[in-house]
């Protein structure tokens, strides 16, 4: 038999059970506000739904956490879980503060809105602890794109500029920085994997934000300048053939003439000395 739960002025009282769902009315101060059931899948994973009046995220995760608590402790589960509309955005803060972490995007096909995935084991520390507070932190908060890139210069004053695969503009050498990585370490690993060139990094020039783009994502590049070398550098090259089709040296004209319009407007700004350390682009025509 399921037991009523109960968290001071929040009780959770049982409906119905079942060999595959089990169902509590959420009552508030004595007021019925919902229901949270449980439906028991494959692989000891339950999981959870409801449907509530609550307009507070906090009191409302007070009901889900005493659910998830309660599954874990009464049922042959070590794993509840949930799918969220992504737009439900008082339903999933009220599971992020239940202990449930963001683990992913489930798309969908047509026009069905795509589901935020969230989750929480049996053995993830309480979201009420200092330990499951930064968990669910961490997979929850927005991530920011980061590319680390670089300023090369022969003994003319040309900067050097990929041209690229996957586009038709070129660009600056450098790439998207890996979790965890320092962007000047990964604009190292990035010149030594598609150049096949070791670097030195001196300062840096610039942070330059990057509106979204052409379906990319906003980005934050980290602007490195890589210093003067001589132009034959180019000859020992070692290109990446996925990702970088030719390198070249560009004056002032080629790049106006070849360059993604972000690179444009950077390099023209560094040509006037007029870059602070942190700048951000205009949006670029599509």
């Amino acid at each position: 038999m399921t037991v009523t739960l109960r968290d001071d002025d929040l009780v959770l009282e049982p409906i119905s059970r079942s060999d595959e769902l089990i169902e509590f009315a959420i009552v508030l101060a004595g007021e019925p506000v919902g229901t949270v059931a449980f439906r028991l899948e494959e692989d000891a994973t339950a999981s959870i739904r409801w449907s509530s009046s609550i307009e507070q995220a906090f009191v409302l995760a007070r009901a889900l956490r005493l659910a998830i608590d309660h599954a874990f402790a009464a049922l042959p589960v070590a794993r509840v879980e949930v799918r969220l509309p992504l737009d439900a955005s008082p339903d999933v803060r009220a599971a992020s503060i239940s202990g449930l972490r963001r683990e992913g995007v489930v798309r969908m096909p047509g026009d069905q809105p795509d589901l935020v995935l969230m989750a929480r084991l049996v053995d993830d520390p309480r979201s009420d602890s200092r330990d499951g507070f930064i968990a669910v932190l961490n997979a929850g908060l927005p991530t920011k794109r980061v590319i680390g890139q670089g300023l090369l210069r022969d003994e003319r004053g040309r900067v050097l500029l990929c041209e690229l695969t996957y586009k038709k503009e070129w660009d600056l050498p450098g790439g998207v920085i890996e979790v965890g990585e320092a962007p000047s370490v990964g604009l190292v690993r990035e010149l030594e994997e598609e150049l096949g060139i070791t670097a030195e990094v001196h300062d840096l020039v610039t942070v330059n934000w990057l509106p979204a783009w052409r379906g990319w994502d906003d980005a934050c590049i980290f602007l490195f300048d890589l210093g003067v070398v001589d132009s034959s550098i180019t000859d020992g090259m070692t290109l990446q053939p996925s990702e970088i089709k030719a390198v070249h040296w560009c004056d002032p004209d080629d790049v106006r003439a070849h360059a993604a319009a972000a690179a444009i407007e950077l390099l023209d700004a560094i040509e006037l000395g007029r870059v602070p350390s942190y700048r951000e682009a205009p949006k670029a025509a599509e």
